[in-house]
């Protein structure tokens, strides 16, 4: 097998001329696409159509080079977007392909491996339920029994999966079963809780037997360390992509994580770059800088909106959304680190990481 990644930058939503100049030059074999991580301007809310606009403009492009339909294309490729560019964050897409012709790893080591899994649709009263954690946790580990990895290799399991829409809420209104909320904003917690305490029993991090839907987003003391889940009006199943170092791959590449303690933990970043393989005193030199290939993070805010003893209206600003200045805070700290600002930064941690901290993955080239 042999991972490689291109990040690319958007000059909106539905812009994929980047993808198409690499697939044009034959830089990049669109048959070889396995999945996409991008950040999208939207407003990252319930009602945040970029993530649907950007999945399609994608699917009819790809659809075209691939010789599918663009059903086809959504079926075998994971779309993640996360809306939200604020602050420094530049709108972008990291395209990963697969080869799996490759060889293993030439010199025993560990390179970067990745696979994708779906789950089945849910219905609505599933959303944020136990169902939708026990068919993600079946996910990632179809995902280690595939790459051969060990749960200690998994350093990212980034998890694309549905919230509750109205219109999904009155369908489950309509046949007389209860949702977990009838506010679609506040499923997104519901639904990013659920699928990252499914990743969580799958690596072992959290035993199964504590887990019911009365501590889905309310025990936050539950967690894994290397979950980033999102939720979108524009999905029905879950899309999971687990990102591990594996003697299977002979990629050039490599991935580690950390955790963020704060909005502003500059040593976090600092230690994710290292795990993945950067070996660096202070700052990454300009040198290690060209070998940063991509960051992907959650962002949160401190705990009753008190920063290292200093209050921030993070959680009471009636204006803008905690998630906003969280990705807006998150996004500069790591960019002052990679000397880019097309980060991935995703808003709201539910059972991510210990409460007010989150995760943080980087990918260096070796």
């Amino acid at each position: 097998m042999r991972v490689q990644l291109h990040r690319l930058s958007m000059a909106h939503p539905g812009d994929v001329s980047g993808l198409k100049g690499l697939v044009e030059s034959g830089q990049v074999d669109p048959g070889k696409i396995v999945a996409t991580i991008g950040k999208t301007e939207g407003n990252g809310g319930a009602n945040d159509f970029t993530r649907a606009l950007a999945t399609t403009n994608f699917s009819n492009y790809l659809a075209t080079v691939r010789g599918q339909s663009p059903e086809q294309v959504a079926e075998e490729i994971a779309f993640v977007w996360s809306g939200g560019c604020e602050g420094v964050l530049s709108p972008h897409v990291t395209v990963f392909t697969r080869d799996d012709d490759a060889p293993a790893s030439p010199d025993g080591q560990k390179r970067l491996a990745i696979s994708v899994q779906r789950t089945r649709d849910f219905l609505p009263e599933e959303v944020g339920r136990m169902a939708e954690v026990n068919e993600v946790a079946d996910a990632v580990r179809r995902a280690l029994d595939e790459l051969g990895s060990e749960r200690e290799d998994v350093h990212y399991v980034q998890v694309k999966g549905p919230l509750l829409t109205p219109a999904g809420i009155a369908d489950a209104d309509a046949r007389g079963v209860q949702v977990v909320t009838t506010d679609p904003n506040r499923s997104k917690a519901y639904a990013r809780g659920a699928t990252a305490l499914g990743v969580a029993i799958a690596l072992g991090e959290v035993d199964a037997g504590r887990i019911t839907d009365d501590v889905i987003a309310n025990d936050m003391g539950l967690y894994s360390d290397v979950a980033s889940t999102s939720a979108g009006g524009e999905l029905t199943s879950c899309e999971v992509v687990v990102f591990a170092n594996s003697l299977q791959s002979s990629s050039d590449l490599r991935i580690g994580h950390a955790t963020l303690k704060d909005p502003i933990d500059l040593d976090g970043v600092r230690s994710a770059l290292r795990n993945a393989g950067l070996d660096f005193e202070c700052d990454p030199t300009p040198d290690d800088v060209t070998r940063i290939a991509a960051v992907f993070a959650k962002a949160e805010a401190p705990l009753g909106g008190v920063l290292r003893g200093a209050r921030t209206t993070m959680l009471s600003d009636a204006d803008i959304n905690y998630e906003r200045h969280g990705r807006a805070a998150v996004g500069a700290v790591i960019a002052s680190q990679t000397g880019d600002p097309r980060i991935f930064v995703s808003g709201g941690t539910e059972h991510q990481c210990p409460p007010a901290q989150a995760p943080i993955s980087a990918i260096v080239r070796i």
